[in-house]
């Protein structure tokens, strides 16, 4: 199967472009809204629009218009502005990610807590530049949860649909939730091991990037059981294996395609499952300077290059890879046992694909 590129693919039915219009006019209005309280909130609307309007891939609403799709659901653009408030879920946890990781950028640019922290700096403001950038972080990622809830509510979708999709909505943003909790819990335990690594991924990221969006177009859809099933069965592995590919990308990946400066998971000490993989295969020695070096955030591309090298040593990079292609096709086979629109079917295969492929 030919790999493809996932931002081609969110063009069919016009879908990114459908859903980037859903947000710059919701984000439209809450602007208006905000400079009608004050005019200190104008950094806020332009903090909020820069960080949902530029950038992202969009697959979480596209998962989910697929899943709406695939389970017999009519076109909308009530549907696609609903579907965008995942955005919008997902802008609030990379808020709150960044924050908690410390991480200087997001997409090539400042991080929003170090956004707000230079701009308290470069007006000359009393008290702690970045205490305040911290401050607003919070308060922006909460701001763009509230935002989604309201985005759903407010799309025009059918009262009743809208209703199916609540229970499965509201899961959703607790499992991120509690998924971000379980991830400092890790790094203040120094729990190293793979199942911890693994359960991490699944609550953080892999259940809301893929599964619960799938969900909910199917409860939008009015989707029976057999789908749903299916869809978790889809959705989970797949959501892990996407997870996967992240983690290796955040030590092994271009900076110019993620954003970041290379190795940065590694300053940052995060323990995804590449790294408890070669914690546990490692030799001594290995593993007694990788624990040494994670999270040193002084940590030189000279000491990242090290780190990148036992990790290879290990072999974890490479079960790494195995257990993304063995997920990516417990995914597949998932799909395969229930009936579904052959298009928006095909739509999601090519999603699974583009979304776990090498990019090397």
């Amino acid at each position: 199967m030919t790999h493809k590129d996932p931002v081609p693919l969110l063009d069919r039915a016009g879908l990114r472009q459908r859903v980037d219009k859903a947000l710059t006019e919701f984000l439209s209005h809450r602007r208006s809204w905000l400079t009608s309280v004050d005019d200190g909130l104008v950094p806020v609307a332009d903090a909020v629009e820069a960080f949902v309007l530029r950038g992202g891939k969009r697959l979480r609403p596209a998962f989910a218009y697929w899943g709406y799709r695939a389970a017999g659901g009519v076109d909308s653009d009530h549907v696609v502005a609903g579907l965008a408030a995942l955005e919008l879920v997902q802008a609030s946890a990379l808020i709150h990610d960044d924050l908690m990781d410390r991480s200087d950028t997001r997409r090539g640019e400042p991080a929003v807590h170090r956004r707000f922290a230079i701009a308290h700096r470069a007006t000359g403001w009393s008290g702690n530049a970045d205490s305040f950038g911290e401050s607003a972080a919070i308060l922006l990622g909460d701001l763009c949860l509230v935002w989604s809830d309201e985005l759903l509510h407010s799309s025009g979708l059918d009262p009743v649909a809208l209703a199916r999709t609540r229970p499965v909505f509201d899961e959703m943003r607790a499992e991120v939730t509690v998924g971000q909790y379980l991830d400092v819990l890790t790094q203040a335990t120094g729990d190293t091991s793979v199942a911890r690594a693994s359960k991490v991924a699944r609550y953080k990221s892999a259940k809301y990037t893929v599964e619960r969006p799938l969900l909910l177009g199917a409860a939008l859809a009015e989707a029976p059981a057999t789908i749903h099933h299916a869809y978790s069965g889809y959705g989970l592995p797949l959501g892990e294996a996407f997870q996967l590919r992240d983690d290796v990308l955040g030590v092994f990946g271009d900076p110019e395609q993620t954003g970041k400066p290379a190795g940065d998971d590694l300053r940052e000490g995060k323990r995804t499952y590449l790294v408890a993989a070669a914690l546990a295969a490692a030799d001594r020695a290995g593993r007694v300077l990788l624990t040494e070096r994670l999270g040193d955030p002084g940590l030189d591309s000279a000491g990242v290059d090290q780190l990148r090298e036992i990790i290879r040593a290990s072999g974890a990079l490479e079960r790494t890879e195995q257990r993304i292609a063995s997920l990516t096709e417990t995914a597949l086979t998932a799909l395969s046992g229930v009936e579904l629109d052959s298009e928006s079917r095909q739509m999601l295969v090519e999603l699974a694909v583009a979304a776990t492929r090498r990019r090397d």
